[in-house]
């Protein structure tokens, strides 16, 4: 698949839609995150959108890295997708149902904003196959709901219910 089939990128008004559409849990497989920085370069330079919103065709956000790609030696990426998303200067929001998980909320805490649905669930799962989170979730995380909590999140791999991360204040921007 081409990044272009990976991610869309629609105009509604004056919001850009940010779509992952890698189906069955829109992994962060190759392509996904050039097709993400691609369509935030797109928001960015049209001057009718105003901002923008990133989310997951499908039954879920984005539920993190294409473990089948682990070790596979892809070449770095010039630019991360969060990186992208923090230097964007129109507002970026995620808007999370089902899973983000592992780099998918990563990709969330890099946005300016993030919303949920009640169902949702978000975590850093990648300590329970013994990797530590590696797309700045260890940085951004205690930033938003302070550091005892996100130690929790970081070491457990915990799946944290949106209503549960709503109490930490962790849907505000």
């Amino acid at each position: 698949m081409s990044e272009d089939t990976l991610v869309r990128f629609e105009k509604h008004g004056a919001i850009g839609v940010i779509t992952v559409d890698n189906p069955p849990v829109n992994a962060l497989s190759p392509g996904v995150p050039e097709g993400i920085i691609a369509s935030v370069d797109a928001g960015v330079a049209d001057p009718d959108v105003k901002a923008m919103v990133l989310i997951g065709a499908g039954r879920s956000f984005i539920a993190g890295a294409d473990i089948r790609q682990f070790g596979k030696g892809r070449p770095p990426l010039k630019r991360k997708t969060y990186d992208a998303f923090e230097a964007s200067p129109k507002p970026i929001v995620a808007a999370i149902h089902g899973y983000a998980l592992g780099g998918g909320l990563e990709n969330a805490l890099g946005c300016h904003y993030r919303i949920a649905v009640a169902s949702a669930k978000v975590g850093l799962p990648e300590v329970l196959i013994g990797l530590l989170p590696g797309g700045g979730g260890t940085q951004r995380l205690p930033r938003l709901i302070g550091p005892e909590i996100a130690l929790d999140m970081i070491v457990s791999g915990r799946h944290v219910p949106a209503e549960e991360a709503a109490r930490w204040a962790f849907w505000t921007g």
